[in-house]
């Protein structure tokens, strides 16, 4: 359904790219989760009253928040959309994120408020009544529920919204608890066993974690948290598709919501080459990669020395040095600054976060090391971690 609304509503719907289809692919999928979150609710709610449930009624009103959610999430697309302006020059994109924390709250809160009655109804429980139309709209939901799961993740992982992954998995946790429900109804109907409150607390910790699990999702890049390894390696692609261009380092990417990225990396030249020809290429690569990826990108020259032996052998050897500390370890800004009593060695050393030695420890290694080659080198290292 969601494939024929959006190839029916949304012009150039496979130009995921272009903002204004993220957000119309975001308006489509919240309007369709309000609808059916609605239907449901309703159903639920006349299903909980025929058979006295709390553990029904607490879906129904999960069903409920869930609704307020997919409003959260459509006026958070429609926020984000805004252009820059004076006082958000990088424009409003993480109100995305933000929009998706909110309806993270808004689940939790929920969860608490269920988890209550729920534990009300395991401390005075009462018989519950059993339908055949109660079942019957519980299983619905359950099929309904793992169809939004579906088509929240589809079109999340496509249009590379945190929002809807959030959304996604709250609808398929709420098919697990719906599940947990409709087995609890039918254990009180045809075992005598009276769990309905235990269910009921059992769909308040599902929405629980949904709701932790969809606070994390948005956190993160608010926080600022490193680029996939996909986009990286794109990045890596376009830049070092050009000759001229022998490596890069110091990748740095500030996540302002989704298409809203700005790059800055290092590219290391010859420095023997022609300065202006090299800007040139250096001017195209930050041209390509806007074009390509929907980026601002920065590139800093770092001139490499290429054309001496040497030099080029020490910092091999330095390199197998510093992956024997740490294989994650790399160096660049590799030079040697000779002199009358001895040579500099002139590098920074870039450490992944997952390396558990202190900076200190492995400056002192590596310097030890870099002695050990020549008694005449003098290691200057600087120290600094992964971006990425």
């Amino acid at each position: 359904m969601i494939s024929f609304l959006s190839r029916l509503f949304i012009q150039n719907c496979e130009d995921v790219d272009d903002p204004a289809v993220r957000r119309a692919y975001g308006v489509l999928c919240g309007c369709v989760g309000i609808a059916l979150n609605l239907l449901l609710f309703a159903c639920k709610l006349l299903a909980g009253f025929l058979s006295a449930s709390i553990a029904i009624t607490a879906d129904a009103f999960n069903n409920l928040s869930d609704a307020g959610s997919s409003v959260v999430t459509l006026l958070g697309f429609h926020l984000a959309a805004k252009a820059p302006d004076r006082d958000h020059p990088f424009g409003h994109g993480r109100l995305e994120y933000v929009s998706g924390l909110v309806v993270s709250m808004v689940i939790i809160l929920m969860g608490v408020e269920l988890g209550k009655g729920s534990l009300e109804k395991i401390l005075r429980p009462q018989p519950v009544e059993f339908s055949v139309l109660a079942a019957a709209i519980l299983a619905a939901s359950i099929a309904v529920k793992l169809y939004m799961a579906f088509y929240n993740r589809t079109v999340g992982r496509r249009i590379s919204s945190a929002a809807m992954a959030a959304t996604a998995a709250d609808s398929l946790s709420d098919s697990l608890a719906t599940g947990a429900v409709l087995l609890g109804s039918l254990a009180g109907h045809f075992l005598h066993w009276q769990i309905d409150g235990w269910c009921g607390a059992l769909v308040a910790l599902f929405i629980l974690w949904s709701g932790i699990c969809a606070a994390k999702e948005t956190i993160d890049p608010l926080l600022g948290q490193p680029p996939s390894p996909e986009f990286v390696e794109r990045i890596r692609s376009v830049v070092l598709s050009r000759p001229e261009i022998i490596g890069i380092h110091d990748l740095m990417v500030h996540d302002y919501g989704p298409g809203r990225r700005i790059v800055s990396l290092h590219a290391e030249v010859p420095a023997s080459g022609d300065i202006l020809a090299l800007h040139d290429v250096v001017d195209a690569a930050e041209h390509q990669l806007g074009e390509s990826m929907g980026c601002l990108a920065t590139i800093h020259m770092d001139p490499v020395v290429t054309d001496c032996g040497l030099t080029a052998e020490a910092r091999e050897r330095v390199s197998a040095i510093v992956r024997l500390i740490d294989p994650g370890i790399s160096i660049h800004d590799f030079r040697m600054v000779p002199g009358p009593t001895h040579t500099k060695v002139i590098f920074d050393a870039e450490v992944p976060y997952d390396c558990r030695l202190p900076l200190p420890e492995i400056r002192e290694r590596i310097q030890a090391g870099v002695r050990a080659l020549d008694g005449s080198y003098s290691a200057v290292v600087e120290m600094e971690r992964s971006y990425i």
